[in-house]
């Protein structure tokens, strides 16, 4: 009997692959717990479509994510904070200010957990944070700290 693997089975194959096995074992364990379908032409041209409809919208995402990479090497933000009589900072710049600060002045929407800023940023100036865009791709954001 021929199945479709849905997930990833130990001893059997990953998922997506198309593989010969007993009749007991593809209807009793792989099919009736759900981890396999009977390999038919319909089921396999589902398959097949729903592949390429993923890897399509994998290409979009990592065009999305090039263009938002360009724009934020191009441009250069601004973060106003609050300064204490010492010149520095009251407090840091944090990546949710970074990510706050994307989205007014770009509108790109960034979690803050996909930025990593390069070093602890308590006075004036410009700095840089790396941004994860996903599918490996990053993007270096520059801001100016000024006082508020």
């Amino acid at each position: 009997m021929k199945v479709l693997l849905l997930k990833d089975v130990k001893g059997t194959g990953k998922a997506g692959e198309v593989k010969e096995v007993s009749d007991g074992y593809g209807k009793n364990f792989l099919i009736g717990k759900g981890l396999a379908l009977l390999a038919t032409n319909e089921v396999l041209n589902k398959h097949k479509a729903q592949m390429r409809r993923d890897a399509q919208k994998e290409a979009e995402e990592i065009e999305t994510a090039k263009e938002t990479a360009k724009i934020l090497d191009s441009q250069k933000f601004t973060i106003k904070h609050k300064i204490g009589a010492n010149g520095h900072l009251i407090g840091s710049v944090t990546n949710k200010e970074i990510a706050e600060v994307l989205k007014e002045q770009a509108d790109i929407d960034l979690d803050k957990k996909n930025i990593t800023l390069t070093s602890k940023v308590k006075t004036e100036g410009i700095f840089e944070a790396d941004c994860k865009l996903g599918h490996g791709i990053h993007g270096t954001v520059k801001f100016d700290v000024i006082a508020e």
